[in-house]
This record gives C-alpha cells, structure tokens and sequence, in this order.
C-alpha cells in the first residue's frame, strides 16, 4: 500500500461542506504535520500526490456500496435491474427518485471536492522546493488528478455540450483552484467554461508529466492523452478526440487481447489499461469495491444483476461474457451476476480489486465515433479501429463491413458492450441526448421474475431534468452561492 503522510489539513471534508470561523480550529495536533512541515522535500510531494489518488477511494467516489462510482452509470441507466433478493442498495438511483436531500444516491459532490483538495494542497505549495524536472512531474500529476474529478463532477451535475442545443450555454460547476476551507465559490456560467478549464489543465500536464510514472496507479503521458479524448467527445470537438486519442492509441495500442482479457478483471493482467486505481489486499487499503454488486452468502447474492436484454446481448463467442458474467443460483433461483468487481486471482478476499478508471478500448472507441463525426470524416478508419477491437473480443472474428449509420451504431453497440459496469452507460445516453429504455425483463437469468421495471421506473425521457444530478443540499445550506440545478 501506498505510504500517505498523515496530514490533518487533509482530512477536511470538502470545501462547500466546511465553515469554520473559530481560531480553535486553526490549531493542529502536535503529533501531525502541517504543509509547513511537510513540502520541504521532493519525496514528500510524492507521498502528498499518491494520497490524492488513494483519494479515489474515499468516501464513496469508488468505495461503499451506495453511491460509488463503480456502480453509479449502469444503475441510473439500463444495464442493471434491481434484484428484490438483494439489500435494495442504490435503489434511490434506480428509481430516479433522488432529491437534493438524498444521501443514498451518490457521495460523488463530496467525494470528487476531496480528490480535487488533496491535488490542489500539493499545487498550492509548489514553490516550497526548487522547481526541478520532478517537481515539474509532480505538478503535472496533480493538475491531471484535479481536471479528471472535475470532469466526473461536471457530466454529473451539469448537462452534456452534446446532449441539447441548449447544454452548452447552461450552467457548469465550480472549479476550484486551490486548497481553502473557507471558500464559497461558484458555478462557472456556462458548461463549455467549465470543460476549457478541465482541458486547460489537462493540456498543462500534458506538457510536463513523464512518459513513465513507473506504475498504472500513476498518470503518465499516455493516460493523459486518453482523457483527452475522453474530455473532447463529451465536449463535440470530434477533431481534437481523434488528435489525442490518435496519440494515445499510438503510444498504447492493444486494447487488451483475448487471451489476457479474463485475467486483467482478476488483476493477473494489465493488458489494456491506461490508468488504475490500486487497491492492495492489505488490512489498511482493502477497498471493498464489489461489495456494490454483490456479496457473497449462500451463493453469490446480487443487489443488482445484468439486464436480460443485455446478457443476450453477449454472444458465447464473446471474451467479454466470461469476464463480466457468471450464471448462478442465489437459493434456488439462477441470476445473471456481474462478476468483474468480485475477486482476483489467488486472494479469497471478496471484491477487493483495482479499479480501471481508464483503458485503450474506451480511447479506440471515442476516436472511432468521433472520426464519423468529425468535420473531417473518415469511416475507413473508423470501421478500422473498431474491427481490432471486435477481433480482440470475438473467437474466429471476421471483419465487420459496415457503413454509414450501420456503421455508428456498431461503434454505440460495442462501446455498451465493452465498458458495461465501468460507469460509461448513463453518461454515454446522457451525451447522446437519448432517453434511458429499460426491457421488461425480470433479474432472474432468464429474464423472468416478478421485478421487472414497469411505468415511471421504465423510460426517463431525453429532456428529463433527472439527467443532471441536484447538488446535495447540504452543500448550499454552507454556501449560499451554490446555485441548485432546475427541477430540485
């Protein structure tokens, strides 16, 4: 596990939720250490920047069972069904009935801050050492980490550019700059601010970070190129997805070979990932991130289990349908679990797994949607990228033909299939200005069952105000300039 100074300071909760005016609380501990003390060596900034990515798994941005993001976009949208067997987890997510009031939808505002906190702490305090080639890193990493939890809270709490003719004129969220507990800030006025600022940041570390950071738990050059691509097709610049997912594609290219596709989900393999969340199997840093899907009791007891509709989706010739689904009984009932989150190879611990925040196949098929896009189309190279990615998946996979619409809708078609249980789905809908159409099929693994979604828990519209999650309440009763999201 990662060493983590232990830094009050950092163990604030986030900025919105902290309002404190009594000198007392300005005092820290004798026993800890205050940035002063701190930042006074290169190491040091090492073991401050590690901490914001241990971050990740705080408070329920990656950790938990209610909220977490590993779980958040496939709940919201129409991969998953609730299971009744199941401790009805997330089921105010499900059931689109969340409120500003609600904590029991996501943590995501708070949890996102915190990471954001942490990579400003370092950021804030860079001029303490000389500024040399590692530190020139380090603030590469940590403007990386600030822009990435921005991100995740901006196509959470905001609309898409691309989901309507008005998303990008509409409000953004607050980007927060530096480390103060006090501060009140807000919302940027407009979406599009608030992506040129994510995409100014990720340009910058772009600029100064390392090829090799020495580990897929830190961000390099490659990862970062990623995002991009991942940041420019949120935004509808087509143009700049295929530049810097062109780039990372070619600085990475395989997205994960058949053969060692079952065993990146059991963290045996690496194959394919461009940036993870570590999460070691030692008592201090044993994130129980499956716990969101299932648990382990008399069987494999599910609290959500894979849409029927989608399992049949999974072809018996499709790599991806072993590492992400297992058949079982829970007492006598057979259900569709989803199993990449439940154990990795030789630990016995139950869903303690690195967390792939981001992988090559998700950049081959941005780049690929966005060359159809682009101003400057090109299909032929489109159909290209997803045909390497379909041999990596399919056994005695021939080459697909397809053109035109058929064409986009393959690349929709396998980007559902691919990242499904990766916090994709409900965004991708969402980007696409789509509404969320849930099949009529029960959790059990025939699609039977008397659980199947009916009326309000079955479509939510395109133009529902649902799409943009309200910013918790508790947040504005601290901060009066924090506008609430319409519809809340």
């Amino acid at each position: 596990m990662k060493r983590i100074i232990n830094i009050t300071i950092l163990s604030f909760a986030l900025f919105s939720f902290i309002e404190c005016s009594d000198d007392r609380f300005d005092v820290l501990p004798n026993n800890q250490d205050s940035p002063q003390t701190i930042f006074t060596t290169e190491s040091n900034y090492r073991v401050v920047v590690d901490g914001a990515y241990d971050a990740f798994k705080s408070a329920t941005y990656y950790s938990g069972d209610t909220g977490s993001s590993i779980i958040l976009g496939d709940v919201l949208a129409d991969n998953l069904i609730l299971n009744t067997q199941g401790r009805q987890t997330n089921k105010v997510a499900y059931e689109w009935s969340f409120t500003p009031q609600s904590s029991d939808v996501t943590a995501l505002y708070s949890s996102a801050y915190f990471v954001i906190s942490r990579a400003n702490l370092v950021l804030d305090n860079l001029n303490k050492v000389p500024y040399t080639n590692y530190m020139r890193n380090i603030e590469a990493e940590a403007k990386a980490i600030r822009a990435i939890a921005h991100f995740d809270l901006v196509r959470a709490y905001a609309k898409i550019p691309t989901q309507s003719a008005d998303a990008s004129s509409s409000l953004g969220i607050a980007y927060v700059t530096t480390f103060n507990p006090a501060i009140k800030p807000v919302r940027d006025t407009s979406v599009i601010i608030t992506y040129d600022k994510i995409i100014a940041d990720l340009l910058d570390a772009l600029s100064k970070i390392n090829s090799d950071n020495g580990s897929i738990g830190r961000l390099n050059r490659t990862s970062i190129l990623g995002f991009l691509s991942r940041v420019y097709l949120y935004k509808g610049d087509y143009n700049k997805a295929i530049e810097y997912g062109e780039q990372c594609i070619s600085a990475y290219p395989s997205v994960g070979s058949k053969d060692n596709f079952v065993n990146v989900w059991r963290d045996a393999s690496d194959d394919g990932e461009l940036f993870t969340i570590l999460n070691s199997n030692v008592s201090a840093d044993n994130v129980n991130v499956g716990v969101a899907y299932s648990q382990d009791v008399s069987g494999i007891r599910s609290e959500h289990n894979v849409n029927y509709d989608l399992f049949t989706k999974y072809q018996d010739i499709d790599i991806r349908k072993t590492a992400y689904v297992l058949t079982a009984n829970f007492g006598s009932t057979p259900y569709n679990h989803v199993i990449k989150y439940r154990t990795r190879n030789s630990s016995t611990v139950r869903g303690v797994v690195d967390i792939k925040f981001l992988r090559s196949a998700e950049v081959y098929l941005n780049v690929a949607e966005a060359y159809i896009k682009s101003s400057a189309a090109n299909p032929t190279r489109a159909l290209q990228l997803l045909n390497i990615l379909r041999t990596q998946r399919y056994t005695s996979y021939v080459a697909g033909t397809e053109t035109g619409t058929d064409l986009l809708n393959a690349i929709y078609y396998e980007r559902r299939l691919e990242l499904a249980f990766e916090n994709d789905r409900f965004w991708t809908i969402k980007r696409l200005g789509q509404s969320v159409i849930r099949s009529s099929f029960g959790s059990a693994a025939n699609g039977g069952g008397t659980d199947a979604p009916t009326g309000s828990l079955k479509t939510l519209p395109a133009n529902s105000f649902r799409f943009v999650l309200p910013i918790p309440q508790d947040a504005i009763n601290l901060n009066p300039n924090m506008l609430q999201n319409p519809g809340y």
